[in-house]
C-alpha cells in the first residue's frame, strides 16, 4: 500500500488454505478497542473468509503497523446494521456490490507484530 491509506482501510493477511502462502487483501472496517470489525461483501464465498475458516490466525496492517490476531466470522450478526457503524465509503461500496454480507471480527493480540516471525506463512 503506497501513499496515504483511506480512513478505515486496512490490509488483511491470511494464510492460503491450500498453498500455505501469505495472502493479502485490502479491506475496510473499524477498530473498536482490541477488535477490528469488517463486513465481507461476498460472505463465506470470499477467498479471505475461506482462508480464515481454515486458519483464523491473521495479521492486520493498521496505520503502517502490523498486528496479529484471531478472526471470527459472525453469521448471526446483523451485517447491514454493522455496516452503519463502519466508515461510510467502504460501507457504501459493500452495500452496493455485496451479494452475501458477513460480519467478521478480528480480536487483536495485545502487542504489535513489527516483523514477521519465523513461524509466519511464506510471502509471495
Amino acid at each position: 500500500m503506497g501513499g496515504r491509506a483511506m480512513p478505515g482501510s486496512a490490509l488483511l493477511e491470511t494464510t492460503g488454505r491450500r498453498t500455505g502462502l501469505a495472502r493479502r487483501t485490502p479491506i475496510g472496517g473499524t477498530r473498536v478497542g482490541d477488535s477490528f470489525w469488517l463486513v465481507s461483501d461476498h460472505g463465506a464465498a470470499s477467498a479471505y473468509v475461506r482462508n480464515i475458516e481454515a486458519n483464523p490466525q491473521v495479521r492486520l496492517r493498521l496505520r503502517f503497523r502490523w498486528h496479529t490476531g484471531t478472526a471470527h466470522p459472525l453469521p448471526a450478526d446483523d451485517a447491514r446494521a454493522r455496516l452503519r457503524e463502519l466508515p461510510r465509503f467502504n460501507s457504501m461500496m459493500v452495500r452496493m456490490l455485496g451479494t452475501d454480507l458477513l460480519t467478521v471480527r478480528i480480536d487483536l493480540d495485545s502487542t504489535a507484530d513489527p516483523h514477521r516471525s519465523r513461524t509466519s506463512p511464506k510471502t509471495l
